[in-house]
């Protein structure tokens, strides 16, 4: 099988929906100037040898509508070259890269362009206000209410709750599977403040620098650093917010990730591809796998996705340095870590993740990804996996080997 190889990767800052430094910037804009300095990291590679971009998005309609890989190509002067828009809502940047890695295995192509994007200031449903429910059904939201567990509804004759896929039926099936797991507010609040303290120290350091690609708004003004981190969190700042989603609930503001706009990018090549044209691969796509169950607790995603890619690699999670679990919800990263036997103080997450940082849904795999190989090189590691919980009960996971 042909190896598949990174050898270019970033990021756009990533900023607060709605009040944060990309409120002006469209989507195709953004994720344009994050693939052209993505590009720029890799002079040796000419566009015209590009298969095809491959574009990860949330919700592709709207401004991220009309095939927005495309609209980007175009925008980018890169006519020749085609361009596919796809999603598995969170895990979507990272089904473009699954796509590439596939692509490039099977013969069909040696370099091709993926990227990720979500704006949703500028998608605005995706961040219902005060008062407004996307997604779960009342049944579900009175499950919680009445403070029970979960439990397959199919037992009662009753369908799964299919519209958990964003907004407030994802906080639902955090609370679900809080409660089905034994994770309490006091578990989930001192994980938050880890990330929270985790990821201000390495935006401190200029860890986070080595990933972004600044961004120039609207107005000329560049924006250059992540703006949802903050750095003066508290124990106590965090247990005196309230349940966001039930009375009774564990789930708040402050222990799940917040609404955000941001975009990512890479170039995938074949192994002999790069050899040939004297780029330095970053790191090799080891495996890759996806896995479903029940919407209600889609939060444990990552655990048989993780496993099926272990599984293929012929590894174990021990042999893994880094494991970057997309911080969606405390309530879901905490069981998802202690069912695949994750080592929480030297494994998970070691710069903080997006509870702090932020989750633009479309970009996070990418995201998840370029954080971890500039962990991986910054701790002298070679092994990590990437590894989402993904709306309406799915789970996706990537291992890769760095290289350089």
């Amino acid at each position: 099988m042909t190896e598949a190889v990174i050898v270019a990767i970033g990021r756009s800052p990533i900023a607060r929906a709605r009040k944060g430094g990309l409120v002006d910037v469209r989507a195709d804009e953004l994720a344009g100037q994050v693939v052209s300095g993505v590009l720029e990291r890799v002079p040796g590679i000419d566009h015209g040898d590009l298969e095809d971009f491959i574009l990860g998005c949330s919700e592709p309609s709207g401004e991220q509508g009309f095939n927005l890989a495309r609209v980007i190509a175009v925008s980018l002067g890169m006519d020749h070259l085609p361009g596919a828009t796809v999603t598995r809502f969170c895990a979507s940047s990272l089904q473009a890269t699954r796509m590439a890695f596939h692509a490039i295995a099977a013969g069909e192509g040696d370099a091709f362009l993926i990227g990720g994007v979500e704006s949703t200031t500028r998608f605005p449903s995706l961040d219902p206000q005060p008062g407004e429910r996307l997604g779960g059904t009342d049944r579900t939201a009175a499950l919680i209410a009445e403070g029970r567990t979960w439990s397959d509804p199919r037992d009662e004759g009753l369908a799964p709750d299919g519209s958990m896929t964003l907004g407030f039926g994802m906080g639902l099936t955090a609370e679900h599977v809080a409660r089905l797991t034994g994770t309490t507010r006091e578990m989930q609040d001192a994980y938050a403040l880890r990330s929270q303290t985790l990821a201000a120290e390495s935006a401190r350091s200029g860890f986070f620098d080595r990933e972004i690609i600044p961004i120039t708004r609207p107005d000329g003004t560049v924006f250059d650093a992540d703006d949802c981190i903050r750095p003066g969190t508290t124990a106590e700042g965090l247990a005196a917010l309230a349940p966001a989603f039930s009375p009774k609930g564990t789930v708040t503001a402050g222990n799940c990730s917040p609404f955000n706009d941001g975009a990512s990018a890479a170039v995938v090549v074949s192994a002999d591809f790069a050899r040939e044209r004297g780029l330095t691969p970053l790191a090799r796509i080891v495996s890759t796998a996806v896995s479903g169950l029940s919407p209600e607790i889609m939060g444990l995603g990552p655990v048989e996705s993780s496993r099926r890619a272990l599984q293929r690699a012929g590894m174990t999670i021990g042999d893994m340095d880094i494991v970057e679990i997309n911080e969606a919800f405390a309530a879901q990263v905490l069981p998802s870590a202690a069912q695949l036997g994750i080592d929480i103080d030297t494994q998970l997450n070691p710069f903080g993740g997006s509870i702090a940082l932020g989750h633009p849904y479309g970009a996070t795999g990418i995201r998840l990804l370029s954080t971890m190989l500039n962990g991986l090189r910054t701790r002298d590691q070679t092994l990590g996996l990437a590894t989402l919980c993904v709306g309406g009960g799915q789970g996706m996971a990537v291992i890769l080997e760095r290289l350089n």
